[in-house]
């Protein structure tokens, strides 16, 4: 009787999904970032999960919180192609995506590429092009391809867009249409560093000297293994009852009151998405509560708008979200 009940015991305790290498990975990416990255866990964390969950991450914060040497530093961990474009007010659609030029020597249009075309694109102070450029992005960030003179173009995989943009500073900016803001998996708040993590941040500039810092991170991860832990996050289980907790928490944000606009479905896929990278990265063939509660503020504070007597109040779109799923009955 003793040895049939650990025997069941094993049987429960063991994944069906073998994650060590996925989690060795991921272990591998922090260690590189923590080398230059001091504090910041949350956002590190969130970016990992985003790229693995096969979605494109907004990263807000005011200048100077290391978003941008984050993103680099992440790319520089990872053996992929990597871009970089600073928008600007005057940045036309076409310095994105690519342009026909005419090739003299053929006689002929041919389409030149634009930097859009990388696997990890960094674009920097997302919020300083105007509409038609930002609406530029729509068709590549959401089906991976660009369409130019009636011809598709697809993007190599992995496809990753990481946006950095200052919420302080207002002049010279535009407001991100909520349909572009609904494609970005995850809003990812940038806080100052404790006085701690501050004094560490300049030790290490000290001691610094004459070296660089993104000189210091090593590739520990391919883009074929990227894929390859993507397509094993979407084999993580979840239970019924949980995909209706996910329903409840999105469906909620649309009735209440404190919201003019609530998430669509793309948000409870986001969920679903990130809750099982969450899993996965802990160890897990399954998803828990928590896995979705971890997921659900990232993924839908960006998505909602709070009304304007609530905001004139100082009510936040988290502090509703917060309320939100605590009022849900958590599954058991």
């Amino acid at each position: 009787m003793e040895e049939t009940r650990q025997e069941n015991e094993n049987l429960e305790f063991t994944n069906r999904i073998d994650l060590t290498e996925l989690q060795e990975s991921v272990h591998k990416i922090k260690t590189q970032l923590n080398k230059v990255i001091v504090g910041q866990k949350e956002m590190i964390d969130l970016l990992i999960v985003a790229i693995f969950s096969d979605g494109h991450a907004l990263i807000e914060g005011v200048p100077g919180v290391a978003k941008t040497m984050t993103t680099k530093l992440l790319s520089r961990a990872m053996d992929i192609d990597f871009s970089r474009i600073q928008f600007t007010p005057d940045l036309m659609p076409s310095d994105i995506l690519g342009t026909s030029v005419f090739n003299v020597k053929t006689s002929e249009f041919e389409f030149k590429k634009g930097p859009v075309f990388s696997n990890m694109v960094l674009i920097d102070e997302i919020n300083r092009a105007p509409a038609k450029t930002q609406a530029a992005l729509f068709e590549v960030m959401e089906e991976k391809q660009i369409t130019m003179d009636g011809t598709r173009y697809k993007m190599n995989a992995p496809f990753i867009v990481l946006a950095t943009q200052n919420p302080i500073e207002q002049e010279g900016t535009y407001r991100l249409p909520e349909a572009q803001l609904d494609r970005f998996i995850f809003k990812v708040n940038v806080e100052y560093p404790s006085a701690e993590e501050e004094l560490e941040i300049i030790t290490r500039e000290q001691a610094l000297e004459k070296n660089v810092k993104l000189d210091q991170v090593e590739k520990v991860i391919t883009g074929a293994e990227i894929i390859k832990y993507k397509d094993l996050i979407t084999q993580i289980k979840v239970e019924k009852n949980l995909l209706e907790y996910i329903a409840n928490i999105v469906v909620n944000t649309r009735s209440n009151s404190f919201l003019f606009l609530g998430a669509s479905p793309r948000a409870s896929i986001s969920i679903l998405k990130a809750s099982k990278a969450f899993a996965a990265i802990n160890g897990r063939d399954f998803v828990t509560p928590e896995d979705i509660k971890n997921a659900a503020i990232p993924v839908l504070e960006h998505r909602v708008i709070v009304t304007p007597e609530r905001e004139m109040e100082g009510v936040t779109s988290k502090q509703i979200i917060e309320q939100i799923i605590e009022s849900v009955e958590i599954p058991r």
